[in-house]
């Protein structure tokens, strides 16, 4: 009786924990900061370092995916099709979760990504981390305002109304 009473009260607490956390991820201003992102060095396709603070005063799509992930294979032509009703005012950047740069090619050929792709390496788990993934699950992307604001996170496979319903807020000055 004193062990299903220790487990009912600790259900008890760890169901309010968890409100708790879950509350706390839902509020706006709980978005991660960007700096991690514009401080990275991420390798390119040919295996050459890009600062990525080039891209800093766009609005971006940053999307990590895997070559292995389902979700992931099946968000690129949404993402595509974004980037292209958009161009000029968006730019989408796929971060792989890859260690080598090759078959990495292969697979941004494969799937037609007309945007621009990174390897993370070693560096891929904790920039995604870093940016608000704490247990890196994929995919995961990060919507970022022209002055360098998260201004959405979506741990999962995103959508073309995940899309709509952020354009707004991406373009705003």
């Amino acid at each position: 009786m004193k062990k299903l009473f220790a487990v009912f009260i600790f259900g008890l607490f760890s169901g309010l924990t968890a409100g708790s956390a879950f509350a706390a991820t839902v509020v706006a201003d709980d978005q991660p900061s960007s700096a991690p992102l514009f401080a990275a060095i991420l390798n390119d396709l040919d295996d050459k370092p890009v600062a990525l603070e080039r891209y800093k005063g766009k609005p971006l799509v940053v999307n990590f995916w895997a070559r292995w992930c389902g979700p992931c294979r099946a968000e690129i032509p949404e993402l595509i099709k974004f980037r292209a009703a958009n161009k000029g005012k968006v730019e989408v950047l796929g971060i792989g979760i890859e260690d080598k740069a090759e078959p990495a090619k292969d697979f941004a050929k494969a799937y037609e990504m007309d945007y621009p792709v990174f390897v993370g390496k070693e560096k891929g788990i904790p920039l995604m981390q870093a940016l608000g993934n704490t247990k890196a699950g994929l995919p995961y992307t990060l919507f970022i305002d022209r002055n360098g604001q998260v201004v959405q996170k979506k741990m999962g496979l995103v959508k073309k109304a995940d899309l709509d319903a952020i354009q707004e807020a991406l373009f705003k000055k």
